[in-house]
């Protein structure tokens, strides 16, 4: 390493992070790494006591939140909005009922049954009034904040970490700066190519990972409550920033080819498919 590199490598948000910056204190990255890790504490839906855990059992009851739980449930109705529904918080129900109800390390077992809930219209369930930054579910509801908290902490975390740096949180990346080689920083993308960004956000989706059982998978199609069958096995989108590189990458693997590639031509800056073939009994 590079004596002007200094890097950060932890466990947060379900993930492995990691914060490199060129020329920045060690103290720095300390405070960064600590923002997470309040972030994890805060966001976490499998402690009970938790901020969001608070507002996934208040029954409807309106509670203050704290400026980083109220910015991601701005995030988590933008990402609702920009993704037609697709991409909605509000399927936590639904992930527990497909044998998602703990941390994936504690190990996640295949339903008996599944009769999978119907995901709610987020606008319809979450309420945010920002002129005393009080939040509301509705009786019944519970959000999951998932990649959408960790792009949009990778975004809010990068100036903390200085002109020349990289915040990966889980595989949600903001980088600005040349990186240590001075040609920018050198990111991989699900299809084994790499790109060198001087600025902006990469995210990756798809369904090859946190699996269980047979066939469930975390990423699940809000439309039918189960995990998605889709021919976009991963997508990994360059954009400007990481939240919209998380909400583009999920979007696309949810519509599936047909409708994802012409929705990521449309927006993403730069993006990266793995799409094998669908055997012919599945087609």
């Amino acid at each position: 390493m590079s004596p002007n590199l200094q890097a950060r490598h932890f466990s947060a948000l379900g993930s492995t992070c990691e914060l490199i910056a060129v020329g920045a204190s060690p103290a720095a990255l300390e405070r960064g790494q600590a923002l997470v890790l309040d972030a994890d504490a805060r966001l976490t839906r499998f402690v009970r006591n938790s901020e969001l855990s608070q507002l996934n059992a208040a029954k409807g009851r309106p509670m203050p939140a704290s400026p980083l739980l109220y910015g991601m449930l701005e995030a988590g109705l933008y990402a609702y909005a920009a993704s037609g529904g697709l991409v909605n918080i509000a399927v936590l129900p639904a992930l527990c009922a497909a044998g998602y109800d703990r941390p994936f390390r504690l190990g996640l077992s295949q339903p008996s049954s599944l009769t999978p809930p119907v995901t709610p219209a987020l606008p319809e369930v979450l309420w945010l009034d920002p002129a005393t930054r009080t939040v509301a579910l509705a009786p019944g509801a519970a959000l999951d904040l998932g990649g959408i908290a960790k792009g949009a902490l990778a975004d809010l975390l990068i100036a903390e970490l200085g002109q020349d740096a990289v915040c990966n949180l889980g595989g949600d990346l903001r980088v600005r700066g040349s990186g240590p080689s001075g040609d920018g920083w050198h990111i991989g993308l699900c299809d084994g190519s790499v790109v060198a960004l001087t600025a902006g956000g990469v995210a990756t989706s798809g369904t090859t990972r946190r699996r269980w059982g047979k066939g469930m998978h975390h990423l699940l199609d809000p439309r039918t409550g189960l995990p998605v069958y889709t021919d976009l096995t991963e997508v990994s989108v360059v954009t400007d920033t990481a939240l919209h590189a998380e909400i583009y990458a999920k979007t696309a693997v949810l519509m599936g080819s047909a409708d994802g590639l012409p929705f990521l031509s449309q927006r993403a800056g730069h993006f990266a498919v793995v799409a094998p073939a669908v055997p012919a009994a599945a087609a």
